[in-house]
């Protein structure tokens, strides 16, 4: 969201986009992918300023729905693609970036590679759109191997994001679809590859899998990237969902989730931090799907340098105010500041930004910080923002630099009533029960306003959770799909299923504000060392240390068994330490790191735990599997994270106890503010984003697989 008049990156882009396929028998056509792309190319163009000759667009568009996108693009046929693929590669000199972002199908199809991947690994890849013509191919992955190979070995650094998935199935509704088939096609295709001779294609792949079958992961579609950056939608097995955003266009999950988050963060995010805050946000809509992320993961996004480069906006105007010191002499100081970036670089009213010392280029130099501001009010392509604290007593002069510390947080979610149509279909109803649906929605109505937690999403914003009454007569909440095993049922003839529903959905709202909670930017980040290693044997007494998992992006743990938590403080000071574990029953708990039980646990310098846990399912057939997440925070200061425990989503949350800590201190207050009674957050609360100049905490995740 930079001010790059001057800065302008030097990227080539190329973007595939395809809802509507040509006949065939396995892709049906989608409703969000051409808008990624156009959400893509917008912010490449209008926000990094990427001149549009650089930016190559295939698309093709649903002709089956009203609203159809018009296009002069290109289509993405397999041979469009691979010739695009190939002029960027000859065109893009040593040293600039290429982008590539797919959305649409991915396909499996019987492997024309058997020397490479043995008789049942099939090959992976991009569905072009005319997969069912006679003739028709996919762009398989090792074919993909091959042309991305070409471009790092010029020296070109790329990156590669997509949104589609291999382990689909059906088409779920009119607002939600997955972008994936879950079979395999074993139609016999045409063998003639147009990016390389086969004989080529074999030797890039063995190269990049070290000649070994068993390198590739199935649904991983690549060998594990050496010099590029890799963003998935989701992870073997899993899916990649598009649905309708606050019920009107269709995106897909990653894509719409990550212009989201370039748009309203802090500068300087590097794919793991944009990964982490991704996968925060597509989790609390759709818990069976998260990003995976491979590669250069500590590179910044849509840059060429490790770490964390911040982009920085103007200070277009200054207001000053006289006041009066103390022996009568009057001074001016700034009151107010109008930056050059607005909605359109994804501002809102709560973040805060850092004004620099004119002339400050080296924004890791915090002495250099003279004001702490925080917007008050945007307009379309600028913003006003109030000093809220003085760091320095110089004079803040018209262009100097303003940096993104924080962005604001909402502890109040929004929800959506959602009224159903009649008919057949999996998300309408049958006419008796479409007759009964408009009192029990009123009814959850009246109980949300009574609630501080929760407001009705209007017609602009996004809503967080969608209720709505399902064809059994039971009330549903949706997070893009409707959630799974809420048990019991809520009937709507129910009279107290209403604030039962009410109940859900604050637990949820808590839920999510735990899983968003970040502070990457802190300098305690890369002085925290987290692992989860494997031996799934592991008895007490054993010698045998354990070791990394085989594919260290997808961590898979069968109930039951065991994996060991690796805990390192490398900095030089003690470190408060507490683990929480997001349980897929929407649970959280605190994880007992010593066999005293505390409310955190000191870290001396350089100080190392391996912890041992084990990972089990609920005992019943509702749970063949679930994600679940490690979330390790590190503070300065004494915390109580006891605020942040919740029960599952089955069970009423009990009241806070007394003898809880609000420690006073930014996180201290956002913990009580997240963990507060139901009855207790009053009506509109805003939460703001954790803002500490002493950056005097961090957190870090791990993210896995719980399997039978």
């Amino acid at each position: 969201m930079a001010n790059q008049l001057e800065q302008t990156p030097n990227i080539y882009a190329l973007l595939i986009g395809i809802d509507g396929y040509k006949p065939n028998r396995l892709y049906k056509n989608l409703k969000g992918a051409v808008r990624d792309i156009n959400l893509v190319a917008d912010y490449l163009l209008k926000t990094l300023r990427i001149p549009s000759e650089r930016v190559f667009k295939l698309t093709s568009p649903n002709p089956e729905v009203a609203e159809t996108i018009e296009t002069k693009d290109p289509e993405p046929t397999y041979e469009n693609i691979v010739a695009n693929f190939k002029a960027i590669t000859e065109i893009a000199q040593p040293g600039e970036q290429v982008y590539i972002h797919y959305s649409g199908h991915g396909g499996r199809a019987t492997t024309i590679y058997p020397e490479l991947k043995g008789a049942d690994q099939p090959d992976e890849g991009i569905v072009p759109i005319d997969v069912g013509d006679e003739g028709g191919r996919y762009l398989r992955d090792v074919e993909l191997a091959t042309l991305l190979k070409r471009m790092t070995e010029k020296g070109l650094i790329v990156t590669v994001v997509l949104d589609s998935c291999h382990s689909g199935g059906a088409t779920r509704g009119d607002d939600v679809a997955i972008r994936g088939t879950g079979e395999t096609d074993t139609a016999s295709r045409n063998l003639e590859s147009l990016v390389a001779p086969r004989q080529e294609l074999v030797k890039n792949w063995q190269a990049l899998t070290d000649g070994t079958v068993a390198s590739i992961t199935p649904g991983r579609w690549l060998p594990q990237p050496r010099d590029y950056v890799l963003l998935a939608a989701c992870r073997p097995s899993e899916y990649a969902y598009e649905y309708a955003v606050s019920g009107k266009q269709r995106h897909g999950a990653l894509t719409y989730w990550m212009i989201d988050t370039l748009t309203s963060s802090p500068s300087g995010l590097t794919y793991k931090t944009l990964h982490d805050r991704i996968g925060a946000k597509i989790q609390s809509k759709f818990p069976q799907q998260m990003p995976m992320l491979l590669g250069e993961s500590d590179r910044f996004v849509f840059g060429v340098e490790r770490g964390s480069l911040q982009y920085a906006v103007n200070v277009l105007e200054v207001i000053e105010e006289e006041v009066t010191e103390t022996d009568s002499e009057t001074k001016r100081v700034a009151k107010k500041v109008r930056l050059d970036a607005g909605m359109a670089n994804g501002l809102s009213s709560g973040a805060r930004f850092a004004i620099y010392a004119f002339g400050t280029t080296d924004f890791t130099q915090k002495n250099k910080q003279l004001v702490i501001v925080e917007i008050a009010g945007v307009g379309a392509s600028d913003a006003w923002a109030d000093v809220v604290e003085v760091l320095r007593q110089d004079k803040i002069e018209q262009g100097s630099q303003a940096v993104m510390l924080s962005a604001p947080v909402d502890l109040v979610r929004g929800v959506r009533l959602f009224k159903k149509e009649v008919g057949e279909k999996e998300n309408e109803l049958p006419q008796d029960i479409a007759d009964k649906q408009d009192d029990p929605l009123k009814a959850v109505e009246k109980a949300l306003a009574e609630n501080g937690w929760l407001k009705l999403a209007d017609a602009q914003q996004k809503e967080d959770y969608q209720v709505a009454v399902n064809q059994h007569g039971e009330y549903e909440i949706c997070v893009g799909t409707p959630i799974e095993n809420l048990l019991p049922a809520l009937k709507i003839e129910d009279s107290d299923a209403p604030k039962k529903v009410v109940q859900r959905l604050v637990h949820l709202a808590k839920y999510q504000a735990i899983q968003e909670l970040s502070n990457q930017f802190s300098d305690l980040t890369n002085q925290l060392e987290v692992e989860l290693l494997t031996q799934p044997n592991w008895r007490p007494g054993m010698t045998k240390k354990p070791q990394p998992f085989a594919d260290t992006s997808y961590l898979v743990v069968k109930s039951g068994e065991n994996a060991f938590l690796r805990i390192k403080n490398t900095s030089s000071q003690v470190l408060n330490v507490a683990v929480l574990d997001l349980e897929p029953n929407w649970a959280v708990s605190r994880i007992q790191l010593e066999s005293q039980e505390r409310i955190f646990y000191p870290f001396n310098p350089n100080q190392e735990i391996l912890l041992p846990l084990n990972f089990k399912l609920p005992d019943t057939a509702r749970y063949s599997k679930g994600g679940e997440t490690l979330k390790i925070f590190a503070t300065i200061r004494q915390n109580d994270f006891r605020w942040l425990e919740l029960p599952s989503l089955d069970q009423e949350i009990a009241k806070k106890a007394a003898t809880f800590t609000r420690a006073d201190n930014p996180l201290g207050k956002l913990l009580a503010a997240v963990g507060a009674d139901v009855d207790e957050l009053p009506e509109g609360f805003r939460a703001s984003a954790i803002f500490d100049p002493s950056q005097e905490w961090t957190t870090k995740e791990i993210q896995l697989k719980v399997v039978r």
